[in-house]
């Protein structure tokens, strides 16, 4: 079959001809099993793409070129091998249901959902099709099958669970899932061994080694995983490209980082990894529109990762484009029907896009202009202090709150008595003199009077980057709009402080307290 390929690419004219539908069925089986070393050599773009249809489209146009050249007949046998490689490709429950289950089967399942989202559907369904099949008495090969089902709807600990029950000696492919699964699940240990056992099996062992290196890396064995990089250094591929990135990111170089992810993302332009980290990487450096183009790439192909889904709704609503951002979390909700933080978010999206005011904030928000319009004269003040404010046009306490303590002396006829007298009303609603004019401090100020009167430790943990929390991209963003850069700077605000920043809603201020209440820190006033 080899030589039939090699002589298809070299000597075209008399084999196509001769070229039966039976042997170019042969021909295009050969190559989705991507086992011609002569058809990768031929054509180098292709090897640098493992997908069976993309190899297939390579020999396509190769055939209208020789069939413009030579003038051969050959569009039947095209219709029926594309009739044939849409069969073996696009239909997700024969794919699920093919033999062997191996990882061209695999590459072929993700080229068909990647091509249609809503195929999602179709593998959910084909999934419970497996299991009402077995009723109860499931074999290690549907085990295997509904294992990788899960690993692309993202169902990871559904994964595991089928994973997991694989009885007799697990083959390699169940090896790399389980570690795919676990490494989800940021069981960075469980998941090295299951890379480790995949490769000894000789299941894709350069994609297994480079995962095993991803998950020292996660672990902090940072030399493990150089070690493993460097064995392989000549094999460069998008995979490498991304691990490579991961740890120069890992190091603080963030631009020698983005070079070699975007290597990866030329070899691979559907790489989840290596897209995910540019977005991040872009969205730190202010990139949005960037990060944007590359989140929804991330997100293109799959298993879709989650978070490049939250991440991307939450750009959406700081663009104010809730009907984006809607979209986004409920795709989430149909992967994770229960991820509590999508259900948080939608709700907040939702309540955007409705403009719905919060009751409470718009009662305090009146009440608070209720006060400061409130005229001087519903006070018992004395003749003197009522005759000086009115020379001095002040009418209402909105009107004291800009006029300092100086002013109101250098006032004829206004002492010390006077002063006192309006002092203590303006107190007893809360306000003071002139505070309207005050500059607010900032963080900084604030976290250096509260450090005056704490401990060297508390001193220590309040200098502590505000990274330490690992909040979510919204509160994070919201964060750097406040230029809040500690821990220290970040307590010294009030809840109400944080809320006033745009699309910092409840949801995040109760994530914010959660992580401060695991430091025994509270926001102030709380």
């Amino acid at each position: 079959m080899k030589a039939l390929i090699k002589g298809l690419f070299a000597e075209p004219h008399g084999l196509l001809e001769a070229l039966s539908v039976m042997e170019l069925n042969h021909v295009v089986r050969e190559c989705l099993a991507g086992s011609s070393r002569d058809f990768r050599e031929r054509w180098p773009v292709a090897r640098k793409n493992s997908s069976g249809l993309f190899r297939i489209m390579v020999i396509y146009s190769h055939v209208r070129k020789v069939r413009t050249l030579c003038g051969l007949d050959v569009s039947i046998r095209l219709g029926k091998a594309r009739d044939m490689v849409e069969q073996f490709t696009s239909d997700v429950r024969t794919l699920l249901d093919r033999n062997p289950f191996d990882q061209n089967t695999v590459a072929d399942l993700k080229e068909a959902l990647s091509r249609d989202p809503s195929r999602y559907a179709t593998l959910r369904d084909a999934i419970s099709t497996i299991r009402d099949r077995s009723k109860g008495k499931m074999t290690d090969d549907a085990f295997e099958r509904l294992g990788v089902a899960h690993v692309l709807m993202g169902q990871h600990s559904h994964a595991l669970e089928s994973l997991n029950q694989v009885s007799e000696t697990k083959s390699g492919l169940v090896h790399f899932f389980r570690g795919i699964a676990l490494e989800n699940q940021q069981r960075w240990r469980e998941a090295s061994e299951a890379f480790i056992a995949s490769a000894k099996a000789e299941f894709d062992v350069r994609n297994s080694r480079l995962h095993e290196a991803g998950c020292y890396r996660r672990m902090g064995s940072i030399e493990k995983a150089k070690e493993i990089l460097d064995s392989m250094a000549g094999l460069e591929t998008a995979e490498y490209f991304f691990q490579k990135g991961s740890l120069l990111a890992l190091d603080g170089d963030l631009k020698a980082a983005a070079v070699e992810l975007e290597k990866s993302v030329q070899m691979d332009r559907y790489h989840t990894g290596s897209l995910f980290e540019l977005a991040y990487i872009n969205d730190l450096f202010g990139n949005d529109d960037r990060a944007m183009e590359y989140y929804r790439q991330c997100i293109q192909r799959p298993p879709v990762p989650v978070s490049a889904l939250i991440n991307l709704g939450v750009m959406y609503e700081d663009e104010k484009k809730f009907r984006e951002a809607e979209k986004c979390y409920r795709q989430v909700l149909s992967i994770l029907p229960s991820h509590q933080r999508a259900k948080l978010f939608l709700r907040d999206c939702l309540a955007s896009l409705s403009e719905v005011i919060d009751d409470g904030a718009e009662r305090d928000l009146q009440a608070t202009i209720g006060v400061f319009g409130t005229p001087v004269t519903d006070f018992e003040l004395s003749v003197r202090s009522r005759n000086c404010l009115r020379k001095m046009n002040i009418r209402t306490l909105g009107d004291l709150t800009r006029i300092t303590e100086i002013a109101l002396l250098s006032s004829k006829n206004f002492g010390e008595t006077s002063l006192n007298e309006i002092k203590e009303m303006m107190q007893s609603k809360k306000l003071r003199l002139g505070m309207a004019l005050e500059t607010p401090k900032t963080a900084s100020e604030r976290l250096v009077e509260a450090q005056e009167e704490v401990s060297p430790e508390e001193k220590a943990l309040l200098n502590q980057p505000l990274s330490v929390l690992n909040l979510s991209v919204r509160a994070r963003k919201c964060m750097t709009k406040l230029n809040i850069n500690t821990i220290g700077e970040l307590i010294s605000l009030t809840g109400d402080k944080l809320m006033e920043c745009k699309n910092f809603g409840v949801t995040s201020l109760n994530e914010v307290r959660e992580k401060l209440t695991v430091l025994n820190i509270k926001l102030r006033n709380d």
